[in-house]
Parts: structure tokens; sequence; C-alpha cells
């Protein structure tokens, strides 16, 4: 990529980011202070504000996924990504958020379940069970790898730097200060991110304001200037948004069950009353729906590069936002949505850090090795210590995976991502699901629906059964479909099943 960036950008933005990771290192310190056991780093020991975790679930549900790689998606194919990611998904995530938050806390709450696999053993009584949901865990890690690979796209745009170099930077400071925080000063970053991002969202979303000079009709005819199907609600040759069976059908399941990811459902469990919870879904899901309009900014970008090259060389997929921040805004202007775009990435960077961290540790390594390890005096020091240890793994297995796709995408990290994240949650979703509102269910049965969407997902993603996976990339969201779906029919067809044979019995 062509360094964009002026000699005055570069300087501007290395002393915000500075006094930035000085902001964030100070609420460290002050959370880590309050730290004495693993249950402080889960889930914090200090009473949050139901405002102040809305805008914390706000900010990590919509991370740079939604800030900077889904806008190269819409950029790419137009009207019919807005209608995908957009429209149809929000709607999803919300409803299911509304759904599930309350049942899933009012669990949680009262056997102190500190992440999914807790809640999923303890649901169900089955150590076993919590321990295949830790292992099942590590697919997140793409989660993390997307939003390393997003962050640092806008810095070495932003800084004319090595890309390299800015992500080891990026590995070791987050993944550095995680070691310590936890929660406790997660939710205060959090806040604080998240009333950065929405100035951000407003600015970008601002930004395309010239394009409506003639009114949505001008708008939309400077669209199909792009091309054929780029104004369309549907574009039969894009990868992902072929038809309203992918637009709709494959993103309204998406949507539902994309709550049942740790860091998203756990958030209910900062909040110490019950009456809380209500205002908690109203922050949260006003600011996301601001959030989610992000994706617009892709069409700005389109229109701003016509041919999606800058100064003669093509723009990568991941990196169309970051050129486009870099180019279109002045110096200030630009400087301060890429801190909002940093604050996108981190803020889910930090929840998937400290949830994926406290499960390996006690969900996995508790379990495993934990009776030779901790001594009865000295446990809660030396489970801190290991997670610590769990933290510098995650950091070393992000580097790596983040590397590789910096060098060598297919098209995209968000589809690396997607393939990782939509397969955990598509096991979850029925353990989650039955969990909550159907009663008596048998081990047997989620167990079965678990593995059942894990080997349903990668066999129709890697053995291309159906029509739509038959392209050199295919679209994660319809092999995730298959799996939720197939996964609830043998789970309600076991429930049943077996309920009938114990009354018959």
């Amino acid at each position: 990529m062509n360094n964009l960036a002026s000699p005055e950008q570069i300087t501007a933005t290395w002393i915000v980011i500075i006094i930035y990771m000085v902001a964030i290192l100070l609420f460290v310190v002050r959370g880590a202070l309050r730290i004495k056991s693993m249950s402080d780093y889960a889930v914090g020991n200090i009473t949050f504000s139901p405002t102040a975790v809305g805008l914390a679930l706000a900010a990590s549900m919509t991370s740079a996924a939604t800030f900077i790689i889904n806008p190269g998606f819409i950029a790419l194919y137009g009207l019919s990504g807005v209608l995908s990611f957009g429209i149809v998904m929000p709607l999803a995530i919300f409803g299911s958020l509304i759904f599930m938050t309350k049942g899933f806390r009012k669990y949680g709450a009262n056997v102190k379940a500190l992440t999914m696999a807790q809640w999923m053993g303890k649901m169900y009584n089955s150590k076993a069970y919590a321990l295949f949901f830790a292992f099942v865990s590590l697919l997140l890690i793409t989660f993390i790898v997307l939003i390393c690979v997003g962050l640092t796209q806008v810095l070495s745009n932003a800084l004319n730097a090595d890309p390299v170099m800015v992500l080891a930077g990026v590995i070791i400071f987050v993944f550095g200060y995680m070691m310590f925080g936890g929660a406790n000063s997660m939710v205060y970053t959090n806040s604080i991110q998240a009333v950065l991002m929405f100035v951000v969202a407003i600015i970008l979303l601002s930004s395309g304001t010239s394009y409506f000079e003639n009114g949505v009709s001008g708008f939309m005819n400077q669209l199909k200037s792009i091309g054929p199907n780029y104004a369309s609600w549907t574009d039969p040759d894009s990868l992902f948004f072929r038809d309203f069976f992918e637009i709709i059908f494959c993103q309204t399941v998406i949507g539902v069950a994309i709550v049942c990811q740790p860091h998203v459902i756990t958030k209910s469990l900062l909040l110490k009353n019950e009456k809380d919870v209500n205002r908690y879904l109203l922050v949260g899901i006003l600011v996301l729906v601001v959030f989610f309009q992000v994706v617009f900014v892709g069409l700005f970008a389109r229109l701003y590069f016509p041919d999606l090259t800058v100064n003669g060389s093509a723009i990568p997929m991941d990196s169309i936002v970051s050129t486009y921040v870099v180019s279109r805004f002045p110096v200030y202007v630009g400087i301060l949505v890429i801190l909002g775009l940093i604050s996108a990435g981190l803020s889910t960077l930090e929840g998937l850090i400290q949830s994926l961290s406290s499960s390996l540790t006690g969900d996995l390594f508790n379990p495993l090795f934990g009776k030779h390890f901790y001594k009865a005096d000295q446990r809660d020091r030396q489970e801190i210590l290991v997670n610590k240890l769990m933290v510098i793994f995650l950091a070393v297995v992000s580097f790596v995976l983040s590397y590789q796709q910096l060098l060598s995408p297919n098209l995209s990290v968000g589809i690396f991502a997607q393939n990782g994240v939509y397969a955990y949650f598509s096991a979850a979703f029925v353990p989650v699901l039955f969990g909550m509102f159907i009663k008596n269910v048998r081990l047997q049965t989620v167990f079965s629906a678990s593995i059942t969407a894990l080997v349903v997902h990668f066999a129709v993603y890697y053995g291309r059964f159906l029509p739509y996976m038959k392209e050199s990339v295919n679209n994660p969201g319809i092999a995730s479909t298959m799996a939720i779906l197939t996964s609830l029919v043998v789970g309600f067809a076991l429930h049943f099943f077996t309920k009938q044979r114990n009354e018959n019995v």
C-alpha cells in the first residue's frame, strides 16, 4: 500500500496514540489493584451502573468487524451487503439479546458461573461438558485474529509503518495490560471506548452527506454507476449476498445465535441487581443501532475510490476503511476517527481475551492440572498466575495466525474469523436455548446437538455439499445456518424421544 499519511499526520497520530495508551494503563492499574482472585478478574468486584455495562455491551459487540472489516464487504458488493449486515443481522441480534439475556443472567448469577463453559457445566451438571466447551472456545481465537489484523491495517496506514511491526506492538500492548486488568478495568475502558466510537460513527456516517446533494435518487444513481447489481438488494454475482436466502434467512439465524458468544452474553453478569437489566438492554441497543449503521461507510468509500485503487495500487478489502479515513479527512478529524476505529477493535479484543483466558484457566487447566499444581493456601495467587500464562499463550497463537492473514488472506480475514466464531456459537446455541427455556433436558441431548453443529458446520464449509458452497471463497454463514438448524432438530428429537420413553417406563 502506498504511504498515504503526511508527516504531520504521522506525528499527530503518534502523540494521540501515546496519550490513549497512558489513559488505558491508568484504568488498568486502577482495576488491577482490586483483583484478588479469578472471580474478580472474570466478572469484577465493583458495582457498575447499568448504563456503563450497557455501553460496554455495545462496545464489545461491535468490534473491528463492524467498523473496519464489514464495510469492506459493502464497498465490494453494495446495497445487498447493507441489507445483510446493516438491517437484518442487527434486528435479529436485538431480538435475541432481549430474549436470552434475562434467562442467562438469572441462572448465571444464582450459580456464580464466571464463563460460558462453567455455565454449560453447571446447567447440565457435567464437568466433561464444561471441559468440552473450554476446548470449543479456542475457535474464538479466529475473532481475536480479525481484530488484530483490523487494528494493524488502521495503524499501519495512519503511521506509514510496517504492518508486521505494528501487529507485534498491538499484541504486546493489549495482551500485556489484559494480564492484569480483567473485568474491573474493562468496563471502564469499554464505556469510554463506546462514547468515542459513538462520536466517530457519527463523523463517518456524515462523511457521505455530499453524495446526497441530489437527494436519495441522486445517491442511488451514483451507486448504479458502479455496477449493474451494486444498487440492488441482491447481487447474484457476489460471494455472500446472492439472494434473500443468504441475506435474510441465514443472517437472521446467525443474528439470533451470535448472542451466544461469551464476551456478549456474560456481560449481564456484571449487573448486581435484576432491576438493572432493562436499562442495561435499552442503553446497549440504542447505541448499537448507530454502530451497526457504520457499514454504510463502505458505500461512501466505494464512491470515493470507484475502482478501489489509490495511486495506481489496488486497495485490499481489509484496508478500504483505513485508506478512506487517511485520504478523506483533515488531519485532526482523521486522528479522532482513527482513535474510534482503534476503540472499536480494543473494546471487543479486551472482552475476548478476558473471557477466553478465564475459560482456559477455570475450565481447562484447573480440572486437568489444578490438583497437582495449586497449594491450598496460595490458590488465588497461583490461579491468577496461570491466567496470565494463558493470556501469553493466546498472544503467541494470535500473532502467528494474524501474521498469516496479513500476508495471504482468503479475500478477507473476515472469512477466517466467521468460520471459527460461527462454528462456536452454532455449538453453543442449543445448550443455551434449552438450558434457559426447557425443563429437564438431559446432558446427552445437548452434547449430541453441540457435536452435530460442529460436524455439520465444517462438513458443509469444507465439503462444499450445497450449491452455494462451490466458489473459491465461501460464505460461513450458510454452513453455520445449516449447523444450527440441524442441531435444533437433533436436540428437539432427542429431548422429546427420551422424555416420551421415560413417561412410558
